[in-house]
């Protein structure tokens, strides 16, 4: 018997994500002409936002969304460093850490800058910039505790929005929108790997 709950909870933690709806993809006629110029890009922090939650106070939802941003973005940057490696991503991505310092030098998210801001800050080609919504704060061990005694798993809705922009012609080339669903057992990690491996088929970047 104790088996067999172990089992249904590796089943159910497999089961992390599925799409809730269509994709909706901007892409510039002159995306690829404009991206293959580009040799230096930067991962700018997500801006991450949650749902507010009864029993977690307003504060305590701004630090969550603070780390699940730095989350996010160590996410994005090992998903396409990997395809770098593999040989699909030809670009240098600006090592994190790196963009970080810059960004915190300069007050970054807390003082507003615009994308040509960034990009000469950054002192790269291009950034990617993104979005990402939660329903609800990202805790695996309560979602497991949820699914254990109630028998369903803790669904979190994600909205998220990737977007690339040039940094000589300051311009939008790129923009992917999606909605999924983050099951038990969900993270940055699968969250991540969900959404780029659908996006990267329409990015210009990717090979």
């Amino acid at each position: 018997m104790k088996t067999n709950s172990l089992n249904l909870v590796s089943i159910l933690v497999a089961s992390l994500l599925l799409f809730t709806s269509c994709a909706k993809v901007f892409y510039s006629p002159d995306a690829e002409a404009i991206a293959n110029k580009q040799v230096n890009i930067a991962i700018i922090p997500p801006v991450v936002s949650i749902a507010a939650q009864k029993n977690i106070s307003h504060e305590a939802i701004i630090e969550q969304q603070k780390a699940e941003s730095l989350n996010f973005q160590k996410e994005i940057y090992a998903w396409l460093l990997k395809r770098k490696m593999q040989g699909k991503i030809s670009k240098e991505i600006q090592v994190i850490e790196t963009t970080n310092a810059k960004l915190n030098k300069v007050g970054y998210p807390e003082t507003p800058h615009t994308i040509s801001e960034l990009c000469e800050i950054l002192n790269v080609d291009g950034v990617l910039t993104s979005s990402i919504g939660l329903s609800k704060p990202m805790s695996e061990g309560a979602a497991i505790a949820t699914t254990i005694l109630l028998g369903f798993g803790n669904t979190n809705e994600v909205t998220a929005t990737l977007s690339i922009n040039d940094c000589q012609k300051n311009k939008l080339i790129w923009n992917y929108e999606h909605k999924l669903a983050g099951g038990l057992g969900s993270s940055p990690s699968t969250i991540v790997d969900r959404l780029m491996r659908n996006a990267s088929k329409k990015m210009p970047y990717v090979n």
